[in-house]
C-alpha cells in the first residue's frame, strides 16, 4: 500500500491545477497549515533581513517565488478548508476550525505587526519612481492595509490589537457554527396527510423524500429555503405556519449552547474597540473610509432616500395584504406568518400568477443551459461540464469555460442543493485567482457558485422558482467577475473589490431573470417540451414590481440594523433585542414579535464581512439598475455594450477607483432615477 502523500505540500499534477478534493483527508489540513506558516515566517526573515535597500520588487512582491512551481502555501491550504467549512463542513472540521482559527489569526498579527516589514514598506511606499497605475495601487493597498491593521501602534497598541482581533475571529468562527448547528436542529415532522393542505406536489415529494432519507415515515420540512418558503408561502394550516416561522426566526435565541446574544454583543463592542484603537471614533468610520460611500452621512443618506421613495408605496401594499387578510379572517389580526401565504392570495388574485406554475418550465439542466447561452450571448464564452475534474460532493458539477477566440478561460464549479454540512443561502467564492506570473503566464481562476435551490425528488427532476433562477443569475454575475478577472497582481483581481461595488456584477445579473428573449432560450416546459406562454412572460413582467417596495423597506431595514450597531462610540450594553427592533423601526411597517431577533442569525454582519456594509446591496441596486438601462436602450444581448461592461468592470478588479471604472463603462456618474423607474416609483433625480 502506497504511502500518503499530503496533496497540498506538492503540485496537485491535475488538470488546470485544480483542488484534487479526492487526496485531501482530513489530517492533510493542520499539517498544511503548520508548514504554510513555517514558509511564511522564512519568508518574513528572510526579507527584513535582506541587505539592499527596499524597493517595489524586493519588498512587496516575493522576491523569493521558486519559479513555475511556487505557490503560497498557507493560502492554497486556507481557501480550500475554509470554502469547504461553509459548503460540506462536519464535526471533524468543525473541531479542527476552533483548534486552527487563533493560530492563524495570530500568524496574521505577527505578519502585519512586524515593525521591521512594515519599515520596509513605509519606505517604498515614500520613495517608489515609476511604477505603474496597477502597481501603485498594489503599494497603496499594501502600505494601507498594514496601517489599518495596526503597524503604526505603539508596543502597548499592539497587544492589545492582538488580544481584540483574537478574540473576534473565535467568535465569528462560533456565530457561524452555532447558527448552522441551530438550524439544522429543526424539523417539522407531519405524519397526517390533512396537515399538508395547500401544499403544492413539489414541496410534497420534496418533504416526502427528506423523511425517507431521516428514515422516518411522512413528511419532513426544514428551515432551508426551499423546505421553508413553500410552506410559509402555501401551507393553508396557520398554527404551523406560526411553529415554523417562530422556529426559523428565533434561530440561536434559546438557553442553550448555541444562543448568539452575547458573542453578538462582544462582537459588536470588539469591532468598535479595534476602530477606536485605530484612531476612528466609530467601526463604521473605519469601514466606510475604504467603500465608495466613504462616510456614515452617505450611507444614512441613501437610506433614507429609499425610505422616503419606497415607504408611501409599501404602506399601500400593507394596506392591500391587511385588507385581504381580514376579508378571510375578521376576527384575528394579521401575524408575520400570514404574511406570505397572503401575499401569494394576493398576486393570484391581481396577476393570476404563482411560483408553482413557473417550476415546470425552470427545469435545472434547461436553466443552467440558459445562464451559460446567456453569457455565450454576450460575451462569447462557453462552458464544457468535465467529470474528470475532482469535486467534493456528488451534487457538485465542474465545468472548464472557454473564451471566444476557444482558449482555457476558467474552471467553474456550480453546487447547487441544500444537505446537512452546508451553510444557508448562497454565495460565489474561488479556490485559485487569478494573476501574471513574473515570466508572463496569464494563471487563470477557478472560481465557484454555492446554493440551496430546490432538489430533484423521486417523482421530478429540480424543477425551480422564479427567485431561484435570480439567485442563481446573481451568483452566476459574481463568477463571471472572478472568470473574467485579467490583472496583473491577485489581490486587485476578480471581486477584489470595494465592497459596495462588488455586487454591481450580480445584481446587474439579475435583470435578465423577466426578459422574454432570455427567457425564451431556456424555459421549456419539463414534461411536454412547450415553451413559456407568452401570457404567463406577461403576467411575470406585470407583476415584477409586486410587493416591491416592501422588499425595499426589508433591505432598508437590513442596513438601518447594521449601522446602529457599528455607528456606536460607547461601549454596547442594551438587550440586543429591544435594541434591535428600536433600530430598524423607521423602516418596519407590521408588529414586531417580542421574542424574535435577527441580529442572531445575521451572518453577513457578524461573521460575513459586512458590519457596517450591508447598505451595499442597495447602493449597487442603484448601480446595476442604471448599468442595465444602458443595455435596455442598446438591446439585452448587445455584444459591444457587454463587451465595455466586461473590459471596464468585470476585468478589471480593483486596479482602479471603482467610480472611475463605472464611469469609463457609463459614461458619467449613475443617479437613483432608473431604479425608482424600474419599481414604479416617482420621485427627482438624486446622485449618489
Amino acid at each position: 500500500m502506497s504511502e500518503h502523500k499530503n496533496p497540498f505540500l506538492e503540485p496537485y499534477g491535475t488538470l488546470h491545477d485544480t483542488v484534487p478534493f479526492d487526496r485531501i483527508r482530513l489530517e492533510d489540513y493542520e499539517e498544511a497549515f503548520m508548514e504554510g506558516i513555517r514558509r511564511d515566517n522564512e519568508y518574513l526573515e528572510k526579507t527584513i533581513n535582506n541587505p539592499e535597500k527596499p524597493t517595489f520588487d524586493n519588498t512587496i512582491l516575493n522576491p523569493f517565488d521558486e519559479g513555475d512551481n511556487y505557490y503560497d502555501l498557507l493560502d492554497r491550504v486556507s481557501t480550500v478548508f475554509f470554502n469547504l467549512l461553509s459548503a460540506e463542513t462536519n464535526d471533524e472540521m468543525d473541531a479542527l476550525a476552533q483548534k486552527m482559527q487563533p493560530i492563524l489569526t495570530q500568524h496574521a498579527n505577527d505578519m502585519r505587526l512586524n515593525p521591521q516589514l512594515f519599515e520596509r514598506i513605509r519606505q517604498v511606499h515614500l520613495h517608489h519612481r515609476r511604477l505603474t497605475p496597477e502597481e501603485k495601487m498594489l503599494l497603496d493597498n499594501c502600505y494601507e492595509g498594514f496601517v489599518r491593521s495596526g503597524a503604526l501602534l505603539d508596543e502597548e497598541g499592539k497587544t492589545k490589537l492582538r488580544q481584540l482581533t483574537e478574540e473576534a475571529s473565535m467568535l465569528s468562527l462560533q456565530f457561524s457554527q452555532n447558527l448552522l448547528k441551530e438550524n439544522k436542529a429543526f424539523t417539522l415532522h407531519i405524519t397526517d396527510e390533512a396537515q399538508l393542505d395547500g401544499l403544492p406536489d413539489t414541496a410534497r415529494e420534496a418533504a416526502a423524500l427528506a423523511a425517507k432519507e431521516a428514515g422516518k415515515e411522512g413528511w419532513l420540512f426544514t428551515l432551508d429555503m426551499p423546505s421553508y418558503s413553500p410552506f410559509m408561502t402555501y401551507s393553508t394550516q396557520r398554527e404551523l405556519r406560526k411553529q415554523m416561522y417562530m422556529a426559523r426566526n428565533t434561530e440561536c435565541t434559546h438557553d442553550n449552547s448555541e444562543n448568539n446574544i452575547e458573542i453578538c454583543k462582544r462582537l459588536i463592542n470588539l469591532r468598535r474597540e479595534i476602530a477606536q484603537l485605530l484612531g476612528y471614533k466609530t467601526y463604521a468610520d473605519y469601514v466606510l473610509k475604504r467603500r465608495m460611500a466613504s462616510n456614515v452621512r452617505n450611507v444614512y443618506r441613501l437610506l433614507d432616500d429609499l425610505i422616503d421613495a419606497y415607504k408611501p408605496t409599501a404602506m399601500k401594499e400593507r394596506e392591500e395584504l391587511i385588507k385581504l387578510f381580514k376579508k378571510n379572517n375578521s376576527q384575528l389580526k394579521m401575524m408575520p406568518w400570514d404574511s406570505g401565504f397572503y401575499s401569494h392570495k394576493l398576486q393570484m388574485k391581481k396577476y393570476n400568477l404563482d411560483a408553482e406554475m413557473l417550476r415546470p418550465y425552470f427545469e435545472l439542466s434547461k436553466v443552467i443551459n440558459g445562464v451559460f447561452g446567456l453569457a455565450n450571448r454576450l460575451y462569447g464564452i462557453t462552458f464544457k461540464e468535465n467529470k474528470d475534474i475532482p469535486v467534493y460532493h456528488p451534487d457538485v458539477k465542474a465545468y472548464e469555460v472557454f473564451d471566444k477566440d476557444g482558449s482555457y478561460l476558467a474552471v467553474f464549479y456550480a453546487d447547487f442543493h441544500p444537505r446537512k454540512g452546508k451553510q444557508g443561502g448562497a454565495w460565489m467564492t474561488e479556490y485559485q485567482g487569478q494573476w501574471i506570473t513574473k515570466k508572463g503566464e496569464n494563471i487563470r481562476p477557478h472560481v465557484s457558485v454555492v446554493m440551496n435551490l430546490t432538489k430533484p425528488t423521486d417523482e421530478k427532476p429540480a424543477l425551480l422558482t422564479l427567485g431561484e433562477v435570480e439567485t442563481f443569475l446573481h451568483e452566476f454575475g459574481h463568477s463571471l467577475h472572478g472568470m473574467f478577472a485579467n490583472t496583473r497582481f491577485e489581490s486587485l483581481s476578480g471581486t477584489n473589490v470595494w465592497w459596495d461595488f462588488v455586487e454591481l456584477p450580480s445584481q446587474f445579473m439579475e435583470n435578465f431573470s423577466i426578459e422574454k428573449d432570455f427567457l425564451r432560450t431556456f424555459a421549456f416546459h419539463y414534461q411536454t417540451g412547450e415553451p413559456l406562454p407568452d401570457d404567463l412572460i406577461r403576467r411575470i413582467v406585470k407583476s415584477r414590481n409586486f410587493m416591491a417596495a416592501t422588499a425595499c423597506l426589508r433591505q432598508v431595514s437590513f442596513g438601518l440594523l447594521d449601522m446602529a450597531y457599528y455607528t456606536k462610540k460607547d461601549a454596547f450594553t442594551d438587550d440586543i433585542i429591544p435594541f434591535e427592533k428600536k433600530a430598524w423601526k423607521k423602516a418596519i411597517l407590521g408588529e414586531q414579535l417580542p421574542d424574535t431577533c435577527m441580529t442572531v442569525q445575521f451572518s453577513h454582519i457578524m461573521a460575513g464581512g459586512y458590519a457596517a456594509g450591508y447598505y451595499s446591496y442597495k447602493w449597487a441596486e442603484v448601480l446595476d439598475a442604471d448599468a442595465f438601462s444602458v443595455f435596455k436602450r442598446h438591446g439585452i444581448f448587445d455584444q459591444k455594450t457587454a463587451q465595455r461592461f466586461r473590459d471596464n468592470i468585470l476585468s478589471r478588479g480593483g486596479t482602479e477607483h471603482p467610480m472611475t471604472l463605472y464611469k469609463r463603462f457609463r459614461g458619467g456618474e449613475p443617479t437613483i432615477d432608473a431604479l425608482l423607474k424600474r419599481n414604479g416609483i416617482k420621485r427627482e433625480t438624486k446622485k449618489i
